[in-house]
């Protein structure tokens, strides 16, 4: 069998040497069109700032290499230019020569990947991108000034999500001082506002200018024009040097070649196996849609494009299994972390944003636990969100952001949905514990305990966004912090106008007090820190014939969520 894989990196070679160490006896060509076949694209930002100093070890195997070992037939620098399906046949130009030649196939791998998305703006240009390590190169070249010596100073980073943060981090890194310009309300858009906060809380701490709302409209050769989402002129911002991290649409070019089908989302559709639309023709990794195991029962559009380059591997593997006689791959979840600064933002599976739009119902859970045991040195807090399915209990998608610890919890959640196990399940789960890494009740197994007492109706909950709507339609809100923290800052809504911050019972003299303080009749809405005071409080009230909610995450929630509409 001769099997054409067309685009290296983590799909194609991943398929590639997966087809070796399965099969002695195949043809496998490889075909590239860039200079490098295989190389770690996700360690390019870190070479631009200087962290990862040798540019080698971006570059993980060679075409000889790959030969050696492998024996694949690699050739890089060589186009696609032609697909003729039914015959088999590709025609391929060198890039070297300019020639064009004839390759046959049995089996075809489309694994081009996905383009840059550059925003429309005049001048946009001298706009750099950073998809490969030419597009490395080039940046580094442009922050050392390698053109007129004088080397950059000032930037502007056009996308606030997983890239672009990272390229923002690495040049300031490199000493630049950096605007960060996002359409969105907020960076990360795969966070929920009031977790997103704390990452811009971080950019800002370090100097960075963060524009939300906001897009370019107009690139001087030194400066960069802004103007809001509707387009109106806001302002004008040295630019030495610009980066377009908006993010990446699939190239589906060859896959037009072959007439094969796209999907809703614009990626190459294909079935739980990698193939396409088109006889002996298959897809994978950034190009290609992915199966989404956690669209609703019944959803007519169950894929999900998710370029990253866990999934680009993966796929890489079972195509070149399918192709050899074998099957099975799970759908994908989506899980992606990203550092920013001292900071660690994380996800898996739906936001909140995402099931709203989809008008899905769900269970939202808040907690402020620290990362370890909080008598132990270096204890630092992480937010953590849980998305839960009220019908069924399955966990839907979770959120981390914090200092420490926030990889470790995000996989332990992102294991749990492959798993199939329910939001209450996490109550059991055995996670390894000794002060320095975790506590008694790791952060996880609070998330459990916290969905179980929702499920059972032990306590009922209130999201940020709901309180308002309470407390105007005569629900009394209860501190039941200590004085002190009161005094510190408080929820506090404006009803008719007026400040109207909740009324302060402590938790421990709440029995002796609520019957004169706390009114009866009307609906109760308890609040603590993070929560824990707050459902004990609720458990006291409930007891004494209340009607009561816990502010679900507590004051800090809240207040994050306050901070962050403030913001948008």
């Amino acid at each position: 069998m001769k099997i054409v894989i067309v685009g290296g990196v983590a799909a194609g070679m991943s398929a590639a040497t997966r087809l070796r160490r399965l099969s002695e006896d195949a043809e496998i060509v490889v075909l590239e069109a860039g200079d490098h076949v295989s190389y770690a694209n996700c360690g390019l930002p870190y070479y631009a700032g200087g962290l990862i100093e040798d540019r080698d070890a971006l570059l993980l195997q060679t075409p000889e290499s790959l030969a050696s070992r492998f024996r694949l037939d690699v050739r890089v620098r060589s186009r696609v230019t032609g697909v003729d399906a039914v015959a088999h046949k590709l025609t391929v130009r060198d890039g070297g020569t300019g020639d064009e030649y004839a390759e046959t196939y049995d089996r075809l791998v489309l694994s081009p990947g996905a383009r840059p998305v550059v925003p429309p703006a005049d001048g946009i240009k001298r706009a750099l991108v950073l998809r490969d390590v030419a597009d490395a190169d080039r940046l580094v070249a442009a922050i050392d000034g390698a053109d007129d010596g004088a080397g950059a100073r000032t930037a502007v980073v056009i996308g606030g999500g997983f890239v672009g943060l990272e390229v923002v981090e690495n040049l300031v890194r490199r000493g630049l001082a950096v605007t960060l310009v996002e359409l969105a309300d907020q960076v990360l858009p795969p966070l929920d506002p009031e977790l997103a906060v704390r990452v811009r809380d971080e950019l800002a701490s370090h100097g960075v200018d963060v524009r939300t709302s906001t897009q370019v409209s107009a690139l001087t050769p030194t400066t960069a024009m802004l103007a809001d989402a509707a387009g109106s002129r806001v302002d004008e911002v040295p630019a030495d040097l610009v980066v377009a991290a908006v993010g990446v649409r699939p190239d589906t070019e060859l896959a037009a070649m072959t007439g094969a089908d796209l999907g809703p989302r614009g990626g190459v559709l294909v079935d739980e196996d990698l193939r396409t639309s088109v006889p002996d023709v298959f897809a994978v990794g950034d190009a290609a849609v992915k199966r989404d195991a956690l669209a609703a029962p019944g959803e007519p559009d169950p894929f999900t494009l998710i370029p990253l380059a866990n999934l680009a591997n993966r796929h890489g593997r079972h195509v070149a299994d399918v192709i050899l006689g074998r099957t099975g791959m799970r759908p994908s979840i989506g899980t992606a972390v990203v550092g920013v600064f001292g900071l660690t933002a994380a996800s898996v599976g739906r936001n909140e944003k995402r099931l709203r739009a989809e008008g899905r119902p769900y269970r939202a859970i808040h907690t402020h636990p620290s990362q370890h045991a909080g008598y132990y040195p270096g204890a630092s807090p992480l937010a953590l969100k849980l998305l839960v399915d009220p019908d069924t209990d399955l966990i839907l998608g979770a959120q981390a952001v914090g200092k420490d610890g926030v990889d470790k919890r995000i996989d332990v959640l992102a294991t749990s949905i492959a798993g199939g196990l329910t939001a209450s399940d996490l109550a059991d789960l055995e996670l390894a514990y000794a002060p320095a890494y975790g506590s008694a009740k790791d952060p996880v197994n609070m998330l459990g305990y916290v969905a179980d007492n929702l499920r059972t109706g032990d306590t009922r909950s209130v999201q940020w966004h709901e309180l308002d709507a309470l407390v105007r339609g005569g629900a009394t809100l209860v501190d039941v912090r200590t004085p002190a923290e009161h005094a510190r800052g408080t929820v506090e809504l404006v009803v008719d106008g007026a400040p109207s911050p909740a009324l302060n019972v402590p938790l421990d003299e709440l029995r002796e007090r609520a019957r004169d303080e706390i009114p009866a009749g009307a609906p109760v809405v308890v609040h603590c820190q993070v929560g824990q005071r707050g459902h004990t409080a609720a458990r006291l009230l409930t007891q004494l014939g209340y009607d009561v909610r816990n502010l679900d995450g507590g004051y800090l929630t809240w207040r994050d969520a306050a901070r962050a509409t403030e913001r948008g």
